[in-house]
């Protein structure tokens, strides 16, 4: 199986690496880092010391281990800690967020050979990895070469489960490396024993990204960051976050038809991905609003819809906004993170797809921290803004909802603890 495997793994490295240049160095100026991603540069270990490998796929994952790998420098500051992520905006954030880890670096390729090197030159006791990215030659490697393979914040989305379901033999090959899952829901462990793994080896230990920790913002900040964007104190704010391709629209068209019957109302389009800023401003400009791009406002624009167009701003933007939107549920996406709106007490929406957060999208709206919008009236309602002391009272539940969710990183840094003190 592994040498199919890695016969396949290079048919695609030999296609798929051109279009990614293609992608990434020609149409948007990045460096692929091959050798980095080869392993021709390492980090350099640090000799006597206890160290771990803790890997994230890329910026919700490396975003949510924020407070953990504070905690661990906390406690353990004599430990090394390697950190590893997959995509550029990921080690971007990384680097700007992650400043207790000793070494960042993009993730080896699956080559066997290249994986090894990695191993043999860091010596990490222990390797862990964040929510569910499965490569099966590191994963072999990290269990021939550390004391322990550790997953943490797992989670199976059912796409994931449906794929593992139909190819069961191969990811129970693939899962036995592992020594421990630490899942964020019971559901996840029932996923994880449906495929074949060991209930003894999987615990609930609740979702990471619940332990965020965002800048406290007060009114004047507040006011002093909606004045830097020309928003008037008198304006209603509502921020769509992390929306996907076929939302926009959606929810432009909504909110041209709440603007006919009050004029307060401003919206921020927060595209998932930031190269697609050029795409939804064109959706936009089909609707008769001044428009403008974050990157592009002046103290003399003035704008009634905003399109995001940076990395790692969208958390203060929820904190000004009125009402948040969480993209990536109107179509069948399964949803994004809502924690960040949750954190600064604003009232929550999302649309019928949160399959992704379905724990969470549950748990908010059975306390009444949340809503659904299911069409186009839903979206009207949203943004009219009719009730405002319900709102303030949702946001307040978003916030109390968020503090029950806690304590995930005290059992995850527990389960480190044990494998980093085993001989």
């Amino acid at each position: 199986m592994n040498i199919f495997y890695s016969f396949l793994l290079f048919i695609s490295f030999l296609f798929t690496i051109p279009l990614y240049f293609v992608r990434l160095k020609i149409l948007r100026g990045e460096s692929l880092f091959l050798r980095e991603r080869l392993g021709i540069r390492l980090p350099e270990k640090a000799a006597g010391k206890k160290s771990l490998w803790i890997h994230a796929v890329s910026v919700g994952e490396v975003l949510s281990l924020q407070n953990l790998i504070k905690q661990i420098k906390e406690r353990h500051p004599d430990w090394t800690i390697h950190f590893s992520t997959l995509t550029n905006t990921g080690m971007r954030i990384a680097r700007e967020k992650l400043v207790e880890a000793d070494h960042i670096f993009f993730i080896p390729l699956d080559f066997t050979c290249i994986v090894r090197r990695f191993f043999n030159a860091l010596e990490p006791k222990l390797f862990v990895l964040a929510e569910s990215e499965f490569w099966p030659n590191l994963l072999r490697e990290a269990h021939k070469l550390t004391k322990g393979v550790l997953v943490i914040n797992g989670r199976i989305s059912p796409q994931s489960f449906k794929r593992y379901s139909l190819l069961r033999f191969f990811a129970k090959r693939i899962l036995k490396n592992i020594n421990l899952f630490l899942v964020q829901t019971e559901k996840d462990k029932e996923k994880l024993e449906q495929i074949g793994v060991n209930s003894e080896g999987i615990r609930v230990a609740g979702n990471l990204k619940c332990e965020i920790s965002l800048p406290p913002l007060n009114d004047k900040d507040i006011l002093r960051l909606k004045n830097g964007l020309n928003i008037a104190k008198a304006k209603k704010v509502i921020v769509a976050g992390s929306t996907r391709k076929g939302e926009e629209r959606k929810l432009i068209e909504a909110y041209a038809k709440a603007r006919r019957l009050r004029d307060d109302l401003v919206l921020i389009l927060a595209p998932r991905h930031s190269e697609r800023a050029e795409e939804v401003e064109k959706i936009c400009q089909s609707f008769p609003f001044p428009i403008v791009r974050k990157t592009k406002i002046s103290a003399d624009i003035q704008w009634d819809v905003m399109i995001l167009d940076t990395i790692g701003e969208l958390a203060q933007f929820y904190a000004l906004c009125d009402i948040a939107f969480i993209g990536g549920s109107l179509i069948p996406w399964g949803g994004q993170n809502l924690l960040e709106p949750a954190f600064y007490e604003k009232p929550i929406f999302f649309g019928p797809h949160m399959e992704n957060f379905a724990f969470l999208a549950e748990k908010f709206i059975q306390s009444e921290a949340a809503r659904t919008v299911c069409n186009e009236n839903d979206l009207v309602e949203m943004f009219m803004i009719h009730d405002e002391r319900s709102l303030d009272k949702m946001g307040n539940k978003a916030k109390e909802t968020l503090n029950l969710l806690q304590g995930a990183t005290e059992r995850t840094l527990s389960a480190i603890e044990t494998f980093m003190a085993e001989d």
